[in-house]
């Protein structure tokens, strides 16, 4: 065989394979929340209207109160995502355009069709108040 083929060859399987690691969700997980969510008894009236959102949109992947899901989606109530490193507007494109990943390896979000940007607003209320009550600022 020709050895430019064979080089060719073994490039494109390394990127499969890279790309497979890097975009695969742990089918192993279990689906348990990742981190203990501290939820403060008074939230925003914002905050409040957010929970409602998150519980119908963001929930079912990033688990209860953002606590994520082992083998699913990472908690948001995570150091990570404080706001210094992602700020209110990386919720609203995440939503809006899907991320890649790059900090968990859980596979990409995709966007979350029909989630207005009030909704989306209320979300990130919620997250950060989460967050502030489980000391991330």
């Amino acid at each position: 065989m020709n050895k430019t083929l064979v080089a060719v060859v073994t490039v494109a399987l390394a990127g499969a394979a890279i790309w497979w690691t890097q975009n695969r969700q742990d089918s192993s997980g279990t689906g348990e929340p990742i981190v203990q969510v501290v939820v403060s008894s008074s939230l925003s009236p914002m905050a409040e209207q957010g929970k409602t959102a998150f519980d119908a949109n963001c929930a079912s992947c990033h688990g209860p109160n953002g606590s994520g899901r082992d083998g699913l989606a990472p908690p948001l109530i995570h150091k990570i995502y404080e706001p210094s490193h992602h700020s209110d507007m990386a919720f609203t494109l995440a939503v809006r355009q899907g991320v890649r990943a790059h900090h968990w390896r859980f596979g990409n979000m995709a966007p979350v069709e029909g989630v207005s940007d009030t909704s989306i607003e209320a979300i990130t209320a919620y997250i950060r108040e989460l967050q502030r009550a489980n000391g991330i600022h």
